[in-house]
């Protein structure tokens, strides 16, 4: 399978720097379908497009699925994310991310948690994790645009929203603290560090800081977790039935 014969062909060619790579970026596939006949409207249609096992999860007897929408939407969130994004939609480097961290989270939050967050701890991570993703994307317009974009449904936009949460609090949990960082710590980051609210005073912008601060902890520790993870997963990328 090759990126034009999966629908969509990058606008130059892509040089890739091993095989692994190769592998990850041909699972850049188009968000949508459009199945046209003679007289007839464009159908919304989707595929899975990538199935994936890792011992975490089950191993090879319960493999878990992703489809083309969802990969879509979440490479255009990474794509909204990137300061140096131009051009089209979303390109190879986006869904490779994207792929990775939803990979990732998939695992993590498939993974005990000790003590088991309560329902309502659930439910506020949860929120933590749409207010998240809407910053990075520069608010909840831009994410419902892309959601819309892809035929994404509000169940299934939540339902990306909490498997980042669980995810979340297992790495809070049991790996290392980091979704409540002490306003100590903050002032140390603001006085110290390059951040998006580098020119305000710091008593103004606590909030969006204290939040930048968790999501930018919780993208490295899930890269990191993927990173350890890569030998032990099963990725197929599966071509179009077609």
């Amino acid at each position: 399978m090759t990126l034009r014969s999966a629908g969509l062909a990058p606008s130059r060619p892509a040089l890739w720097p091993s095989c692994t790579r190769r592998a990850l970026c041909l699972a850049l596939l188009p968000g949508v379908l459009l199945a046209r006949r003679a007289g007839a409207e464009a159908l919304l249609v989707d595929r899975t497009v990538v199935r994936f096992a890792a011992p975490e999860l089950g191993g090879p007897r319960s493999p878990r699925f992703i489809s083309a929408r969802m990969l879509a939407l979440e490479a255009r969130i990474e794509a909204l994310a990137d300061p140096d994004r131009t051009g089209a939609a979303y390109r190879e480097r986006h869904v490779s991310a994207a792929l990775e961290r939803h990979i990732a989270e998939t695992m993590l939050a498939s993974l005990h948690i000790e003590p088991e967050p309560s329902a309502q701890e659930v439910r506020q991570q949860t929120e933590a994790a749409r207010r998240s993703i809407e910053e990075r994307v520069g608010g909840s317009e831009p994410l419902a645009a892309a959601a819309r974009a892809e035929g994404i449904s509000r169940r299934e936009l939540v339902s990306l929203f909490q498997r980042e949460a669980r995810a979340s609090l297992y790495l809070d949990r049991m790996v290392a603290p980091m979704l409540a960082p002490s306003d100590a710590e903050l002032r140390a980051l603001f006085r110290n560090e390059k951040t998006p609210y580098r020119d305000a005073p710091f008593e103004t912008v606590l909030p969006g800081l204290r939040r930048w601060y968790v999501s930018t902890r919780l993208q490295a520790a899930l890269a990191a977790y993927y990173q350890n993870a890569r030998s032990r997963l099963r990725i197929v990328f599966l071509a179009d039935a077609s």
